[in-house]
């Protein structure tokens, strides 16, 4: 089987996203890469859930993390009855599926799938660890097969030779994008927004787009309309965590204003992604809000005096009236016209 990940950089290749081996699940910490590559090892489901609440991974890293993460819970049951290592996956799929509020939605898709191969494997008599294992790498390369289909859509968007903006951390399209852009020989310049409070853009999707050889500047979140006005942007781009049929999108917080800045200077924005089943409206989105600690300190270092609040929603929502295109495995599409999306037979993404 060919995997999917060739020529990806390091920070998307399987193993170093979240792996299972022997009893326990690997989780590349991507809160303080690249200063240090350490990974965290997860010896429970809960764990493993833990780890993508605290954002050990993100981006779609927990979509893989919860695929492992579930063939770590048939591990850790491997030796009860089979209707307690049922009940015990199906559990273990809403540890992890919920481990995120805002994109529950998702996660479930992928634990609750793997929950049923795990159990329709019990039946046979075969063992549930490799059946969930199996299926995991399965829907990575599906996952993956599938955004480069994305990338190369958007590719099109692009300038042989110009200048790209990107926000936070889109892990697979970034990957997909540029290793496209790559190999037809498109020669360009990345700025990436740095995305406070954890800093995934300057260190995730830089280091992603500087391993594929680009040209990579990252600049901080203040520095949007400056560049804009003086750097010559040719095209903004970001991922989504939820794409809602109405047009609205949540990404990471900082998403909207830079669209708001994209829209002032004439800045075509592009959002890639899968439109959400589920997601009707605005009014259907959840957003998290997150630990406001983390806004007032970095890497256990204060920013503040102790009597200064912080508040850290965890994303925010851009309406379709900012975003010039939303770019899916099917196409591109107008994020007024999203319904068409769903009138042709759906691809099954995770």
């Amino acid at each position: 089987m060919q995997r999917a990940d060739y020529d990806m950089p390091f920070l998307l290749q399987y193993e170093n996203v979240a792996w299972y081996e022997e009893g326990k699940v690997r989780i590349l910490d991507r809160r303080i890469y690249p200063t240090e590559i350490i990974f965290v090892e997860c010896h429970t489901h809960q764990e493993v859930a833990q780890a993508i609440t605290d954002m050990v991974t993100q981006s779609a890293g927990p979509y893989t993390a919860a695929g492992m993460g579930m063939a770590l819970a048939a591990y850790e049951v491997k030796d009860l009855p089979i209707d307690e290592q049922k009940d015990y996956l199906d559990k273990a799929a809403h540890t992890i599926g919920y481990a995120r509020p805002t994109t529950a939605n998702r996660m479930t898709q992928i634990t609750e799938n793997c929950a049923n191969v795990g159990k329709l494997a019990l039946d046979h008599g075969t063992s549930a660890i490799e059946a969930i294992f199996n299926t995991t790498i399965d829907s990575l390369n599906r996952r993956y097969t599938i955004m480069d289909k994305v990338g190369c859509t958007l590719l099109k968007q692009l300038p042989k030779k110009g200048s790209v903006l990107t926000q936070c951390f889109g892990e697979t399209i970034i990957g997909t994008l540029f290793r496209a852009a790559k190999k037809e020989g498109y020669e360009l310049e990345v700025y990436c927004a740095e995305t406070r409070p954890y800093f995934q853009g300057a260190r995730l999707t830089a280091s992603c787009v500087a391993d594929l050889g680009f040209s990579t500047t990252v600049v901080t979140d203040n520095m949007i309309a400056y560049i804009m006005e003086n750097k010559g942007i040719d095209v903004f781009t970001s991922a989504a965590d939820t794409i809602a049929r109405d047009g609205h999108i949540a990404n990471k917080i900082g998403t909207n204003q830079i669209a708001i800045l994209a829209q002032h200077y004439e800045v075509p924005y592009y959002v890639t992604g899968i439109p959400d089943t589920d997601k009707f409206g605005r009014e259907d989105i959840v957003i998290e809000e997150r630990d406001p600690q983390q806004v007032l300190e970095y890497r256990g270092i204060k920013n503040t005096l102790p009597s200064v609040k912080g508040i850290y929603p965890s994303f925010d929502i851009t309406p379709p009236s900012r975003i010039s295109g939303i770019v899916t495995d099917k196409g591109l599409y107008s994020p007024y016209d999203l319904a068409t999306y769903f009138t042709h037979e759906q691809t099954r993404f995770y």
